[in-house]
């Protein structure tokens, strides 16, 4: 019986580490997560009842174990040496030179090719197929003792997959933190209130070598061979068969490992990665080439640091120091307040920067930033160039703090900051020089006012050559001033300018929506015309009446509060009223009715054939009714519609009055209901 369990055992750390590796190397699981749990679930059963079977090996090891107070040092039987750098086709031309002049039988070489990693290099090394080493490549000759932190890692096989590899084997390979995996953990640091990593590598140096294994086990590292050390046994004719071969005992691999022939090809590769690069899982800071043939690479051999047969072919650099000279502030489309840091001229990933972006007061407060600094810049790609650390050790003494603006650069009214907000705004979006743009398209647009033919290439132009400044100067247009306007003939002009008289009957709803106040969408639009009815008591509305309002909160009333407390803001909404926009009274038989349903609660259900749910609450609601989503003792009428079910049958269990939809539209005509 005992057998059978630990058989049991086994069976269960066989099939978990099989599902384990098609999950976290190939990316390609079996079964689904549940499934994975239950057989964990079963394994950790069977090792509580018999902890005498617990081994390292154990899929259940994962989760880290009883913290160090140091590393120990362990001596690399075989020196992980550094490679030799390529920064120019020229110099990958100079490296293949050496090759040839060393072994010129090869016409045509081929290399394997694949991505330099931007992680931590480790050791592992692996006797009768079990893991009982892992070592950082610390100085190349001894390294730390990694094995609790490096058995964490998720597709790091603990034991190897079938039965032919080495007795003893040594896998070289790098430990990666995943850009996915980078960005998650530095959200959770902020919410923590702790330092976030400046990139991934950092990040995954400082999770290799914590003490306790436990906080490892919650990074999301990954792991990448690519190489061999010692062997009890050779294998494998070339470099990408030993790849290849190692993949199949359960290793992973970077899914860009090539072989190429030819040194022109092995550019083609490298062009490709590069242009890749931003797109790939990991970082990567360039290209590593190797002779693949190993009868090759053994007759080449090694110089004091480095394989003569390897080269790393380096992209242009991505971070680089200089100097902070000052930093100025713009004011983007919607308002949000810009810091630029303005930089001394520096030359980093393959372009010259003297611009990057400093997000936010915050940000600038976390990195301790002051003018005059000296600052680590990075560029990634098509990426806006951003500071990413100060270098404190050399700031001068005469470094000056960055002091954000009180009032908008572009119009020079008030800024907002929202409690628990990161961005300084300016609110004056109807009449912010550098909103007007984006004002114009959207009081324009189809859910706002819906003006016909007004483009925003149009819209762009207009303002462009000062034909309007405000949405109100569109009503001040004639059919000839549009003409000014590229390829807008006369006729043209006529339509677009009946359309702007057109577009002057509106709703009350859509008028605030078209506004563009910060956070008012659609529907708190109409729930704030439903419940202020007027202009006027909008506009003078208190912090508490407006979060009386459904869908309005604290942060919402606030933008509600700046937008109106702004002179200009108001100016631009009195011109468009002397314009002409205008919208009808709120949906009631007569004046006298208005409150006909006055505190009547009721509930819609089913389907309408007249009128869509939503209206028929925004009707409802304007004759003083509370619309609400159940039936309760409190409810006062159901209306049901086709197709009525649950709610019902509550009704007609509670004893409530159950009108139809003809019933309910016989409320909005001139003959009075029971109600």
């Amino acid at each position: 019986m005992t057998s059978d369990i630990l058989q049991q055992l086994n069976d269960l750390k066989k099939t978990i580490n099989h599902h384990a590796y098609l999950y976290h190397s190939e990316d390609k699981p079996e079964i689904p997560d549940s499934e994975y749990d239950r057989l964990m679930h079963s394994l950790l059963e069977i090792e509580t009842a018999h902890p005498e079977w617990v081994s390292e090996d154990s899929p259940s090891q994962r989760v880290g174990s009883v913290s160090l107070t140091a590393f120990e040092t362990v001596a690399h039987e075989m020196p992980m040496l550094s490679l030799d750098n390529a920064f120019t086709d020229e110099d990958l031309e100079g490296f293949e030179k050496r090759i040839k002049d060393k072994d010129p039988r090869e016409a045509t070489l081929i290399y394997c090719c694949e991505p330099k990693l931007d992680g931590l290099a480790v050791s592992l090394i692996y006797e009768k197929g079990v893991l009982v080493q892992a070592a950082t490549r610390g100085d190349g000759v001894r390294g730390e003792n990694i094995t609790r932190n490096v058995r964490t890692i998720r597709n790091v096989p603990l034991n190897l997959m079938g039965t032919d590899w080495p007795v003893r084997l040594e896998v070289r390979g790098e430990v990666v933190m995943p850009k996915s995996g980078f960005e998650q953990l530095n959200k959770q640091n902020l919410k923590k209130g702790l330092k976030p990593f400046v990139n991934p590598r950092n990040a995954a140096a400082g999770s290799l070598r914590q003490l306790d294994s436990k906080i490892t086990a919650t990074r999301p590292l990954a792991f990448y061979a690519y190489s061999v050390g010692i062997m009890s046994s050779p294998f494998g004719t070339s470099h990408i068969a030993r790849l290849d071969a190692l993949k199949s005992w359960g290793l992973p691999l970077s899914k860009e490992v090539k072989a190429v022939s030819g040194l022109q090809n092995v550019m083609t590769y490298y062009q490709d990665i590069l242009h890749r690069r931003n797109a790939l899982p990991y970082e990567i800071d360039g290209v590593v080439i190797k002779v693949d043939e190993i009868d090759i690479q053994n007759i080449l051999g090694f110089v004091a640091r480095a394989p003569r047969w390897a080269v790393a072919y380096k992209f242009p650099a991505q971070e680089e120091m200089t100097a902070l000279l000052q930093v100025d502030f713009q004011v983007g489309r919607t308002g949000t307040i810009t810091p630029v840091a303005k930089l001394e001229p520096v030359f980093v990933g393959g372009v010259t920067v003297s611009n990057a972006s400093l997000h936010n007061a915050d940000e600038i407060a976390r990195l301790n930033v002051k003018i005059g600094d000296t600052v680590v810049v990075r560029r990634a790609g098509d990426v806006i160039p951003q500071i990413v650390s100060v270098i404190e050790r050399l700031r001068p003494e005469n470094a000056r703090d960055v002091l954000f603006p009180s009032s908008c650069p572009a119009c020079s009214l008030p800024l907002e900051r929202i409690e628990g907000e990161a961005a300084v705004r300016c609110t004056a979006g109807l009449i912010c020089p550098a909103q007007r743009k984006e004002a114009v398209k959207h009081f324009s647009s189809r859910k706002a006012l819906d003006i016909d033919g007004l483009g925003d290439k149009i819209v762009e132009q207009l303002i462009e050559k000062e034909l309007i400044q405000t949405p109100a100067d569109l009503f001040k247009l004639s059919p000839g001033s549009m003409t000014l306007v590229e390829r807008m003939g006369p006729k043209s002009a006529q339509n677009l300018y009946n359309a702007l008289q057109r577009s002057k009957e509106t709703t009350f709803s859509r008028f605030i929506y078209s506004l563009g106040i910060r956070e008012v969408g659609e529907v708190t639009a109409r729930y704030l015309a439903q419940h202020f009815v007027t202009l006027e008591a909008l506009r003078h509305a208190s912090h508490e009446q407006l979060i009386e309002v459904q869908d309005v909160g604290k942060v919402v009333a606030e933008h509600l509060l700046a937008f109106f407390k702004q002179t200009q803001n108001n100016e631009v909404i009195d011109a468009l009223l002397e314009a002409g926009i205008h919208w009808p009274h709120p949906v009631t038989r007569n004046e006298n009715e208005a409150g006909l349903l006055e505190g009547k609660v009721i509930v819609l259900t089913g389907t309408f054939s007249v009128m869509s749910r939503t209206d028929a609450k925004q009707a409802l609601e304007g004759l003083g009714a509370k619309v609400t989503g159940s039936v309760s003792s409190k409810t006062d009428i159901l209306i049901a519609g086709a197709a009525a079910g649950s709610k019902r049958t509550k009704a007609e269990q509670l004893g409530i009055k159950i009108m139809d939809e003809e019933q309910m539209m016989a409320f909005f005509s001139s003959e009075p209901q029971d109600t």
